[in-house]
């Protein structure tokens, strides 16, 4: 509810980027007022009552280097020091990223973003500038639903009614896109805590530097531009649930700094001697396997047995056969809300192949599945046409045209490179690592695919 009287000023010098961002949040915020030129900032600030700034950190220039973005975020916070705001930033630039946030931004997204990441970032800082308040009903109420009729699901279930009440540390293992995320939220609704504030950190994508200031925090003159004392999200996450997302992904480094904290139940601020006491829910989640989780060589054993106190395993959507079209249902209704559409539903062509195709993608790969077909449609009841999954579907037409196939190859490796840069979370490097491509490579496919 919170999300819902916010206002959310955006301030950059791309129309499209404007354009995108007002369609993305005009159903789901209160008011968004978007401006190009960073000179209205304090005139807009002074104007309305703003609770989240997006700011671009690139507005054109001679240098074009991102240092505009850091000149307007300092103004930004000698106007309104507490004001909440998200940089955002091209192709991930870690540098100035980690600058931004040292000099007071609150977070930051890369362009191309997924519109589930932003609205994610958007909420879950009103939520921490709220304290936490606006999670009060959700002990009674568990305002975040997982659908779910499939045994899979029904054992899981089960564990989490038994779990989430204690203050065990949860470990949540599953491939991308099964609702780790998704699951730690509801844990942490059903537990004594659900009154306490909800932290999310996606620790796989923090450098050493940033590792330690993001989580355990810093004192004033810690590091160059320190101008403030900050907390770190451990103490923000101080008598609910702190959940490390990626886990498997940090390095044996950041893993004994950790492991640390863990058991000391203390953090102590860089640029500090004194430790301060935490009481904290702790949740990680990976798609890294346990059995490697366990591989000393890359993760340290003793930090497994202290984060795994409970182990929930997501099952993949292809093993959750008897809730797909449950799923899809639901996500057909929220669109059709989101788009101003008429109730939507699926003839038996739709349900044959929403039930056959294997979803590399799991739960989000059919989310996006959806979302598209609502948008696409002319009619309320689905059809199987109306399905397009990222991958290649088994059975095509042999003797379908080279041209179509072009084009059907064209936005498989579209969906390829979307995926895998929202698994690094716009880290372009780590990106074009996995799919074996060059920097440069990845940077003109990018630009091919106009993403």
């Amino acid at each position: 509810m919170i999300l819902k009287k916010a206002t959310v000023l955006v301030v950059d010098d791309d129309p499209d980027v404007l354009t995108a961002v007002k369609l993305l949040l005009k159903t789901e915020v209160q008011e968004v007022i978007t401006d190009k030129n960073p000179e209205n900032l304090n005139w807009l600030l002074q104007k309305n009552q703003v609770d989240i700034l997006l700011l671009d950190m690139n507005f054109n220039s001679a240098i074009n280097t991102g240092n505009e973005g850091i000149y307007w975020l300092r103004k930004v916070k000698e106007w309104k020091p507490n004001l909440c705001v998200i940089m955002i930033t091209a192709y991930g630039d870690i540098d100035l990223a980690v600058r931004s946030l040292k000099e007071g931004a609150n977070d930051f997204v890369v362009k191309p973003w997924h519109n589930e990441k932003l609205l994610e970032t958007v909420t879950d800082l009103l939520e921490k500038k709220d304290g936490g308040k606006s999670t009060k009903s959700s002990k009674s109420k568990g305002s975040t639903m997982i659908l779910g009729e499939s045994e899979a699901m029904d054992d899981i279930f089960h564990k989490v009614n038994k779990i989430a009440p204690t203050d065990a540390n949860i470990l949540i293992l599953g491939e991308n896109g099964t609702g780790k995320d998704l699951m730690a939220k509801a844990i942490h609704e059903r537990s004594l805590r659900a009154d306490k504030p909800f932290i999310k950190v996606d620790v796989g994508a923090l450098t050493d530097t940033l590792f330690e200031s993001e989580l355990f925090g810093h004192k004033k003159g810690a590091f160059t531009d320190a101008r403030e004392d900050r907390p770190g999200r451990f103490e923000d996450a101080h008598g609910g649930t702190l959940f490390l997302d990626e886990i498997g992904n940090i390095t044996l480094q950041q893993q004994a700094k950790l492991l640390t904290v863990l058991q000391n139940r203390q953090v102590t601020r860089l640029g500090t001697n004194k430790p301060i006491d935490i009481d904290i829910r702790l949740i990680c989640a990976t798609n890294v396997p346990l059995s490697e989780l366990a591989n000393e060589n890359r993760f340290r054993k003793d930090l497994v047995y202290r984060i795994n106190t409970v182990e929930i395993t997501m099952p993949p959507l292809r093993k959750r056969n008897n809730d797909i079209v449950l799923i899809a249902k639901h996500f057909a209704a929220q669109y059709a809300t989101k788009y101003l559409k008429p109730a939507m539903d699926f003839d038996a062509s739709a349900v044959n192949k929403l039930k056959s195709y294997h979803y590399p993608g799991n739960v989000r790969e059919l989310q996006y599945t959806i979302e598209r077909a609502v948008i696409m449609a002319d009619d309320p009841i689905l059809k199987a046409d109306d399905l397009i999954f990222s991958a290649l579907e088994s059975g095509m037409d042999e003797k379908v045209s080279l041209e179509k196939e072009n084009i059907q190859l064209s936005e498989l490796e579209k969906n390829a490179i979307l995926r895998v840069i929202e698994k690094h979370n716009g880290n372009i490097t780590r990106a074009a690592k996995e799919l074996g491509l060059t920097r440069t490579a990845l940077y003109r496919r990018l630009s091919k695919y106009d993403i």
